[in-house]
């Protein structure tokens, strides 16, 4: 007989009981408890019956507390009652015994408890190689299982080899297995007795897996609990031998806090490594030794630094726009930057932080610009300033080869933020030194490297640190003098300085609320009026930034600060008269055309580390031999540019009305007055033909004009730097007219709109167009067979 071949099936009527997290298989005895009223009144009726015969079918749902004929499965188990114990009132214990597999064909009735027509599916044994392989490797798989449960049933073994027939084995094993309610009526349902016997194989299979690696598991933290006890056996007989060599016990505790901290370090696995190998050491050194002190300080150091800890960042572009715009007046270029470095980590939180280097001279918000930053975005804030190191240990840290070593600036800062991502500004980067120490410009290479970054290594904790999660801001008055290297590795944002109009805007709404409130003063007791502002900016300041600004309001403060602690009911608003008494007389006046009263004095404008600003070329002619003396420590670029400039000149004598032996008789002597600085550049050549040309034709130059930019000695003017920077320093000095080189005409772009309207700009390409837009009377044009220098 084939497994194919099954005879027909008996059916008949039976009351059906619903079982919740259970399946009965056939041939199994087990003991339920019935509580629900249905199913007490079915177990009453049918245990008084003359055969006590019922359908168990598992219900779909356990949570389901009076199924319905479409909530419970259809293949279930015939199903004897041996016997009921009451338990209490409403609530039974039974014994089933189960008989044969059933499948619902019909439903009867559902009061007072479910009824169904029902079919019984028996299993007809036979002979097959296929089936007895398969229960063989079943029975074999169940024995390996028992091996590995920890608490067998003694009589599970001989029950396996008692039952022989291979479906009442596989119901058998199914039954006893720890799987889930649907896995085990699956089997219920699997009529074939071949994939029966395959799908308990499997499932015996895989709960053997189960159970080998929570035992592998088990072993492995039983092993770990083991040595732990063992170390913890070893350091009470450590200690009691330091108790008995009289050492403290509080070195020994100092020893266990280092280790908790290590452990809430989080550190990377080779600091861990580092950190343990010297508390190891430190348990046979001498608590009063240099180098237990040593090691300790290690230990700390490797424990103070965030390998894990960052704060997280806001990545709202709005919130960090307004948290931008609410600390600074301008910056537009900075601010977009950061906008777009917070928008693109929002997109992508992996985004490694940006090296940006900010370049202006002093006073326009360099560092303050980075405190801002790090409010915006959430993260802790650190400046390191470099100006005047010379020592490359300074960034990369001393070795740990003498007694007070200790980490670079770079991890200081680190540890001090707490947070591994915070904002570090780098201040004066452009005055590094560099001595026989090493360089400190070269050590930096490393640190603003995104792709070294990522495992800084210092001298002193060797083992990398990550820094590629901190936003680095170097701040500079100058880019020339940043070692190209390290400039490459640097995004450069430019901050050339503030207008008239922005000072005024920034000592109303930053400066003079900040030093009221720092002096103790409430705005009603002193007011700065509009006119007042300007009186300041105007009188008492001339420079790129506002630092002097901010200073100068400030002894305003301090002078209504005094009034007020003496006594005084002191309501002041200030007006220039007022200012004036307080700060004393103006230091700067608003136009400078009385020092252009006599030819031979020309404005140029040049570029400094502190922004823009004005330079006057003085010339003047006396009787002689032809020299040419040149004061004003002049630098060697501007001595070229006089050169150029005489020989100009001499080309063009006719045309200016001189002779051509005119500087035979004659001495001239070209200064510079700057109060003995040292001055050079390439930018002063046009001014100094102007004062040369205003001297030798005695034709005053215009005062409200001043020029930039370096002639060749064929009469081509040169493009030169700082466009914007000279714009501003002829508007702040009152300039209105303003000559600059025809080939820098696309950086007037960079000049803010109400400058560019305030100032009339002429673009000039041949020095023969610049006399005419720069003296009073201007000489007549040269002939056009002398346009080009006599040979």
């Amino acid at each position: 007989m084939t497994d194919s071949f099954r005879p027909p099936p008996l059916i008949e009527s039976l009351p059906i009981l619903p079982l919740r997290n259970s399946v009965l298989f056939p041939a199994s005895v087990v003991p339920i408890n019935v509580g629900r009223a249905r199913s007490v009144r079915l177990i009453e009726e049918a245990f008084g019956s003359e055969r006590p015969t019922i359908g168990v079918v598992a219900q779909k749902g356990a949570d389901t507390e009076d199924p319905r004929f479409d909530e419970i499965f259809q293949v279930g188990t015939v199903a004897r009652v041996l016997k009921v114990i009451r338990l209490s009132s409403g609530n039974y214990s039974v014994v089933l015994q189960g008989m044969a597999r059933m499948k619902i064909e019909e439903e009867l009735a559902r009061h007072p408890f479910m009824h169904a027509r029902v079919s019984r599916i028996d299993d007809r044994p036979f002979k097959d190689v296929e089936i007895d392989a398969l229960t063989v490797h079943l029975r074999e798989s169940a024995r390996k299982l028992l091996a590995l449960l920890p608490h067998p049933p003694r009589e599970a073994s001989a029950v396996l080899d008692n039952v022989q027939d291979p479906g009442a084995l596989a119901d058998l094993v199914a039954s006893n297995l720890p799987i889930s309610t649907l896995a085990k009526q699956g089997v219920l349902e699997t009529f074939d007795l071949r994939t029966r016997l395959r799908k308990v194989v499997e499932l015996v299979t895989r709960q053997s897996e189960v159970f080998r690696v929570k035992k592998e598991i088990s072993t492995m933290v039983q092993e770990e609990m083991s040595r732990s006890q063992r170390e913890f056996l070893l350091r009470q007989q450590a200690r009691a031998i330091r108790k008995e060599l009289g050492e403290t016990e509080d070195d020994e505790d100092e020893i266990e806090s280092l280790r908790e901290r290590i452990v809430r370090a989080e550190m990377t696995t080779e600091a861990e490594k580092a950190a343990k190998k010297q508390l190891s050491r430190m348990r046979n050194m001498s608590p009063a030794g240099a180098e237990y002190q040593s090691a300790r300080t290690y230990v700390e150091w490797l424990s103070d630094i965030p390998w894990s800890r960052s704060t997280p960042d806001r990545l709202d572009v709005t919130e960090v726009r307004r948290v931008l715009d609410e600390d600074h007046h301008g910056l537009d270029l900075v601010k977009k930057r950061i906008v777009e470095y917070i928008a693109i980590r929002k997109l992508r939180s992996d985004k490694k932080g940006p090296i940006i280097c900010l370049v202006g001279p002093p006073g326009v918000g360099k560092t303050s610009l980075g405190r801002s930053i790090a409010r915006a975005t959430g993260r802790q804030f650190v400046r390191i300033s470099l100006g005047g190191v010379s020592d490359e240990s300074e960034i990369r840290g001393h070795r740990r080869t003498y007694v007070g070593s200790f980490p670079g600036r770079i991890i200081g800062g680190l540890k001090k933020a707490q947070a591994r991502n915070p904002v570090m500004v780098l201040d004066e980067v452009d005055k590094l030194g560099n001595d026989s120490r090493g360089d400190p410009a070269s050590a930096l290479l490393e640190v603003l490297d995104p792709e070294q970054n990522s495992a800084f290594n210092d001298h002193y904790l060797e083992v990398p640190v990550d820094l590629s999660q901190v936003m680095f801001i170097a701040t500079a008055n100058r880019e020339d003098t940043i070692p190209w290297p390290l400039l490459d590795r640097m995004e450069i944002i430019n901050i050339p300085g503030y207008t008239r109009d922005e000072k005024k805007a920034i000592a109303r709404d930053f400066l003079i609320p900040r030093q009221l409130s720092e002096h103790g003063i409430t705005p009603d007791r002193l007011e700065f009026p509009p006119e007042a502002i300007e009186f300041i900016v105007d009188g008492y300041t001339r420079e790129a930034g506002v630092r002097n600004l901010e200073r100068q309001v400030a002894s305003i403060c301090r002078a209504v600060a005094v009034r007020l602690a003496g006594g005084e009911d002191v309501y002041i608003i200030a007006d220039p008269k007022w200012i004036e008494e307080t700060l004393g007389a103006t230091r700067h006046e608003n136009t400078i055309a009385e020092k252009l009263g006599a030819p031979g004095i020309a404005t140029g404008l040049s570029w400094t580390p502190a922004g823009g600003d004005l330079m006057f070329i003085e010339a003047s002619k006396m009787p002689g031999r032809g020299m040419v003396h040149l004061t004003g420590s002049m630098g060697d670029v501007l001595k070229e540019s006089v050169a150029a400039a005489f020989t100009y000149i001499r080309t063009r004598a006719s045309s200016l009305g001189l002779s051509e032996d005119f500087l035979s008789k004659l001495d001239v002597h070209v200064h510079l007055p700057a109060g003995g600085m040292p001055i050079d550049g390439p930018s002063a050549g046009l001014a100094i033909f102007v004062a040369l040309a205003s001297m030798l034709t005695r034709i005053k130059v215009r005062p409200d004009v001043a020029v930039s930019g370096e002639i060749t000695l064929r009469g081509t003017i040169l493009a030169v730097e700082g466009i914007k920077e000279k714009c501003l320093a002829a508007h702040r000095a009152g300039i209105k007219h303003v000559v600059l080189p025809k080939r820098n005409e696309p950086d007037i772009e960079e000049v803010p709109d109400n400058i560019r309207r305030d100032l009339i700009i002429h673009w000039v390409s041949k020095v023969d167009e610049v006399l005419a837009l720069t003296l009073e009377i201007a000489p007549a044009p040269p002939p056009a067979e002398a346009a080009s220098p006599a040979p």
